[in-house]
């Protein structure tokens, strides 16, 4: 799972900040930014909680398809 945060969307609401610290971080401009991209297995369920209570549907997830 990648994950991202649309700049052009987001409004610094800060939900995503307060639900996963790990992943999204506030920045000096009052916008979230994804400091992790590559989403460890174990942090999957707060971003897509995090992704969920976007007011402005500015976070996106991209699955990552894994071939053996």
């Amino acid at each position: 799972m990648r994950v991202f945060v649309d700049d052009d969307s987001c409004r610094g609401h800060g939900v995503c900040a307060a639900v996963c610290p790990s992943v999204f971080v506030i920045t000096d401009g009052g916008y979230a930014e994804a400091v992790e991209d590559d989403i460890s297995p174990e942090l999957e369920s707060s971003v897509r909680e995090a992704v969920d209570g976007c007011p402005e549907r500015a976070i996106h997830v991209k699955e990552e398809n894994h071939v053996n």
